[in-house]
């Protein structure tokens, strides 16, 4: 406490005219200085096509905050402050700060890995533990994601970095897997051109990767058939619900009975 006394006092030493004008001009040199260094920061990462806005105004904001700390260190020493003194003061009261918000330095640190690892953008539909959406912003603590009812959820960046991310909006193409159930009546010859032929009608699928069709499982009471087909990322879920009718109808046109799991029961007369 005493140390803490001392090192206060030392810093607020009797200030003489020619040491307050020193020091004010100092700040203004600086500030110029600052303001100079900022501006050829900003064309420098205005020239980086590379990286994402959130990493160039991070790059910026950190660029500035070592700036302003170098400044109050320079300045002070020009008014005849103790450096030193001022730097282990600053030091305490950092340590004091950063035992008291933990949890936000993580969420803080966090948020920058995401901005350099990228392991998603805004725009992206991601799935990350028990939450699913498109990105709407990355923030410094926290990102927003909006679910597929519109519901907005603010999400602690280190809940993201410490969860296993899918990104389902990175890759340009997308599989669409599905299964469909025909009864054992169906030869499995009707069942594959009934389905390839409602693939056929969706221009959106497309032919390269090739569909999939292949009688997968013979279940109790249908023969499942499973289908997978590849298409734009942004048709995918056109496609899996066309796909759906277009086969229901493609079955009924060539007279391939549906199934269900079910049972049937005999009933022999003695």
């Amino acid at each position: 406490m005493e140390q803490g006394i001392a090192n206060v006092k030392s810093l607020t030493g009797s200030l003489a005219l020619d040491t307050i004008v020193s020091g004010l001009l100092t700040l203004i040199v600086c500030y110029i200085a600052i303001r100079i260094v900022k501006t050829v920061v900003a064309k420098a990462l205005g020239k980086a096509n590379k990286l994402d806005v959130p990493v160039k105004n991070l790059i910026t904001k950190a660029v500035t905050f070592v700036l302003w700390a170098l400044t109050i260190i320079i300045v002070a020493g020009a008014f005849g402050i103790n450096s030193a003194s001022l730097v282990a003061l600053l030091s305490v009261v950092g340590l004091a700060l950063s035992m008291s918000v933990q949890g936000l330095l993580s969420n803080f640190f966090s948020g920058i890995l995401l901005l350099i690892n990228r392991p998603f953008k805004e725009g992206d539909y991601i799935e990350a533990g028990d939450k699913a959406g498109t990105v709407k912003n990355i923030g410094f603590f926290n990102t927003t994601i909006n679910s597929l009812d519109n519901v907005s959820m603010v999400v602690p960046n280190g809940d993201l970095t410490g969860a296993t991310v899918k990104n389902y909006s990175r890759e340009p193409l997308r599989r669409v897997d599905m299964t469909f159930n025909t009864s054992y009546d169906v030869s499995t010859a009707d069942a594959k051109a009934a389905i390839l032929d409602a693939i056929g009608k969706d221009a959106r699928i497309l032919s390269d990767p090739a569909p999939f069709v292949r009688l997968g499982e013979y279940k109790d009471s249908t023969v499942e058939y499973i289908v997978r087909v590849w298409c734009k990322n942004a048709d995918y879920w056109d496609v899996h619900f066309d796909l759906n009718e277009n086969v229901r109808e493609a079955f009924a046109a060539n007279g391939v009975a549906m199934s269900y799991q079910h049972v049937n029961v005999h009933v022999i007369d003695k």
